[in-house]
């Protein structure tokens, strides 16, 4: 065989696995990356369950305030 031969199948041969090497490394990210985001996503579901809980407590935070507001202005309504 001619050496131009043998100098494309090599080629052809490091081109193959150069290529299958991409794809597993690539692979290899990709599934890391999806890891990180699941992660993320479970804690962003614990945290969306305490958000009720905390309008709730916002909610009697405000009623609060609203009472104490209105009790400084009846007094000073008082007083004049």
């Amino acid at each position: 065989m001619d050496s131009t031969i043998w100098v494309a199948i090599i080629s052809f041969i490091g081109t193959l696995l150069g290529t299958a090497g991409g794809i597993v490394a690539s692979s290899k990210l990709v599934n890391y990356r999806l890891e990180q985001l699941e992660r993320k996503v479970e804690s962003l579901g614990t945290t969306t369950a305490k958000i009720p809980v905390m309008e709730e407590k916002i909610k009697n935070i405000n009623r609060r305030i609203a009472k104490v507001e209105h009790i400084e202005v009846n007094d000073f309504c008082n007083v004049n």
